[in-house]
């Protein structure tokens, strides 16, 4: 519950209050107002007790989050006033709040608090495949989940994790369980965990929200949404491209290779839910972009690796998926390093701005014994001029496409 969420009805009653019950963050709501507040704390029953006595002197207004009835106090508060002494004012609940900002269905999912409650309510759930929404608790908390989806080896679970919900400090990411099973959240929070085909449907990543028209990753970010060197960074219609011609899917493991910024790998993670995106970068600068962008946009499934390729390569987990968006002189060896360590049935896309970086390639995936498809992309882009609009060209681009 905000203020600003509340209709004017439900705003007039709380300011004719003579007694304002509810939990601490909520009375912070309202710390002008005149009433006495009596806040509810870890035992809500001896507290809510209180109120017979004092309605029958004064006027006393429940406050809780969302609706009472839902993992509320309603019920509680009946309880112990009688049902024709009570009159409730329903809001939208967190849940209702947490899949619209995902923008997934919530009617066939399961609900469960674990508010006070035993590890037993989750682990049924779980038992159940589909859609599970969460409510935490200070012992249950996303970190404790994540551990409890690692014991039982759902370690490929897409999770989700709504911190301070509707607040400036807003944010929602996706961490892989392992990703997640030691990371500090903030303890308002709820977590999702879907299923992977409604995990691609929903909005995977969302930017740390420090306010409503905070912007999302999406496919096609403008250049000036990103952190980045010098321009060095794939252009969007480039990204659009080569995204398509990964051909990616959930679950996959992407190498992004001479990863600069990180816009292609950043993109890819709207496509690999349950997967993985390792960007290799050498320039410690770049690098650090590449973990600022990711925080920037809550990706949770990238990891960022700073170190020369194609030594660095040799440790990091099978991809089925690469792509190279640099590698200089040291493109032969890495293109050798990658062909090498693809799963079955993998591919590879290139991006190539010079003819003779397109011949290397071209041999090394020649001798190799691989099928490849090249591309060449010219794209220009209008732009105001005198009164009218000319058109200013792109570099153009060859995108090369490696499969077996």
């Amino acid at each position: 519950m905000f203020p600003e969420d509340l209709t004017p009805r439900a705003l007039e009653i709380i300011r004719e209050a003579q007694v304002l019950v509810g939990g601490r963050r909520v009375l912070g709501y309202f710390p002008e107002h005149p009433a006495r507040k009596i806040t509810l704390g870890k035992d809500p029953e001896a507290t809510l007790a209180q109120i017979p006595a004092l309605a029958a002197e004064s006027r006393v207004v429940v406050l809780a989050s969302g609706d009472p009835f839902f993992y509320g106090v309603g019920p509680l508060v009946v309880k112990l006033l009688g049902a024709d002494r009570v009159v409730v004012h329903p809001n939208i609940t967190a849940v209702q709040a947490a899949c619209a900002r995902l923008q997934i269905a919530w009617q066939t999912a399961q609900v469960i608090s674990l508010h006070g409650r035993s590890w037993e309510l989750l682990d049924e759930a779980l038992d159940r495949a589909g859609k599970l929404i969460v409510y935490t608790d200070p012992e249950h908390t996303p970190a404790a989940i994540a551990r409890l989806l690692l014991a039982r080896g759902q370690g490929e679970a897409r999770l989700c994790v709504l911190e301070d919900l509707g607040q400036e400090t807003e944010r929602v990411t996706w961490p892989s369980p392992e990703e997640a099973k030691d990371r500090e959240f903030s303890p308002l929070n709820m977590v999702v965990i879907l299923p992977l085909t409604e995990a691609a449907e929903a909005t995977i990543s969302q930017d740390d929200l420090p306010s409503p028209q905070a912007a999302r990753l999406h496919l096609g970010l403008p250049e000036e949404a990103l952190a980045h060197q010098r321009g060095l960074i794939t252009k969007a219609e480039v990204r659009a491209v080569v995204l398509a011609k990964l051909e990616l899917y959930p679950g996959l493991v992407l190498w992004d290779v001479g990863a600069g910024c990180g816009s292609v790998g950043l993109e890819a993670s709207l496509l690999l839910p349950g997967g993985k995106i390792i960007a290799v970068e050498q320039d410690k600068e770049r690098a650090a972009q590449i973990r600022a962008n990711g925080e920037k946009f809550g990706v949770g499934n990238l990891e960022v690796v700073c170190g020369h390729a194609p030594g660095c390569l040799t440790d990091l987990p099978t991809p089925q998926r690469v792509f190279i968006g640099g590698g200089g002189r040291d493109l032969e060896g890495i293109l050798k390093e990658v062909l090498g360590r693809l799963d079955r049935g993998g591919r590879a896309v290139i991006t190539v701005a010079l003819l003779e970086t397109l011949e290397t390639t071209r041999a090394v995936l020649s001798e190799a014994g691989w099928k490849m498809e090249v591309v060449q992309l010219q794209v220009s882009r209008s732009q105001p001029l005198a009164r009218g609009i000319f058109m200013q060209a792109l570099n153009p681009v060859w995108i090369v496409t490696a499969y077996q």
